[in-house]
C-alpha cells in the first residue's frame, strides 16, 4: 500500500448539501464510492477478482475516470497488513500484472483489504518529492550502532509489532527521526512512498475490510458516506452495474428492520439522476 498526495477525503472541504464538491473532484469521488459498494456487493464465495475488475472499470469510465494502474487489494491474515498470497484483486492491472495475477475465487472464512483509488488523471502514478511519514517494520535483522536508533526500533516492535506507524505517534518526533534514519537505511524499517497522478489530478481513496462468511460477507470498517457533498454530472447507466448496486450489501440472515434501514446504492445513483433531470 502507498499514501497518495492530494487524495481526497469523503468530506470534502467547505462542500456541503446545498453547495456540494462539483467536477472532477466530485467526480472521482463518487465513481470510487460506486467502485467500492460494487467490489463489497461481488466479494462473496464463489465470485471471481476478475467480476471486480471488470466492473470497476465500468464504473469509472461512467464517470471518466480510471483507477490507479497497478493497485491491489487482497486477502489478509492475522498480524499481515501485506497480501503474501496469490488472492489479489486489481483494479487496473499493469503489463505485467496482466500476466502474473491469476484467477481466483473468493472462499468462506477469508478476509479481504479492499483499497479503491480513483483520478480523473490518466491512472498512471509517479513518486512524490513529499517525504513520508509513515512506515513499516521489516523481518530483516541488523545490529544498530547508534542509541537513539536502538531505543526507536525498540519502541517500534513493542508498541506497533508489525503494523504500519507513523511518526506522529513518537512523543518526541525529532528524536524519533534521528533513529529512524538507521533502521532504514539497514532496511530493518520499509517506509510507505507518497505518490501522486502523473497529470497531478485529485485522487479519491475508499478503504474497508471485508470478511466472507456462509451468509454473504461483513464489512468491519469504512462505511460512512455523505452521497449529498458531492454533484457529478455523469451516471452510471449500465442495467448490468445498476442491478448489482441494487443489491443489499447485507447478510441474507439479517432482520427485517436491517433490511428496511438499509439504503442500496443504486438508490443513491437513481437519486443522483434524478436531480440532475
Amino acid at each position: 500500500k502507498q499514501w497518495y498526495q492530494r487524495r481526497v477525503a469523503i468530506t470534502a472541504g467547505g462542500s456541503t448539501a446545498e453547495s456540494p464538491a462539483t467536477g472532477e473532484m466530485a467526480d472521482a469521488v463518487m465513481a470510487a464510492h460506486y467502485c467500492a459498494e460494487a467490489a463489497l456487493r461481488l466479494i462473496k464465495a464463489g465470485n471471481t477478482n476478475e467480476q471486480i475488475t471488470e466492473v470497476i472499470q465500468k464504473i469509472t469510465a461512467a464517470y471518466n475516470c480510471s483507477p490507479l494502474e497497478g493497485m491491489l487489494s487482497y486477502e489478509i491474515k492475522r498480524y499481515q497488513t501485506e497480501g503474501a498470497t496469490d488472492k489479489q484483486i486489481v483494479l487496473n492491472p499493469n503489463e505485467a500484472q496482466k500476466k502474473e495475477i491469476k484467477s481466483m475465487e473468493f472462499a468462506v472464512h477469508e478476509v479481504y483489504a479492499m483499497d479503491v483509488f480513483v483520478t480523473p488523471g490518466s491512472g498512471k502514478m509517479k513518486e512524490s518529492n513529499v517525504s513520508t511519514t509513515v512506515h513499516k517494520r521489516s523481518d530483516e535483522t541488523y545490529l544498530l550502532k547508534m542509541k537513539a536508533s536502538r531505543a526507536f526500533f525498540s519502541d517500534v516492535c513493542q508498541r506497533f509489532t508489525l503494523m504500519p506507524f507513523t511518526l506522529r505517534a513518537f512523543e518526541d518526533e525529532k528524536k524519533a527521526k534521528m533513529g529512524l534514519k538507521e533502521c532504514v537505511t539497514h532496511e530493518l524499517v520499509h517506509p510507505y512512498p507518497v505518490q501522486q497522478d502523473t497529470d497531478g489530478k485529485p485522487v479519491a481513496q475508499f478503504k474497508y475490510t471485508v470478511l466472507v462468511v456462509p451468509n454473504g460477507n461483513i464489512r468491519i470498517n469504512g462505511g460512512l458516506f455523505d452521497s449529498s457533498l458531492f454533484k457529478s454530472e455523469h451516471k452510471i447507466e449500465d442495467k448490468d452495474v445498476l442491478a448489482l448496486l441494487a443489491q443489499s450489501a447485507n447478510r441474507k440472515a439479517g432482520g427485517k428492520k436491517k433490511k428496511k434501514k438499509a439504503k442500496s446504492a443504486a438508490e443513491e445513483a437513481k437519486v443522483e439522476a434524478a436531480a440532475e433531470n
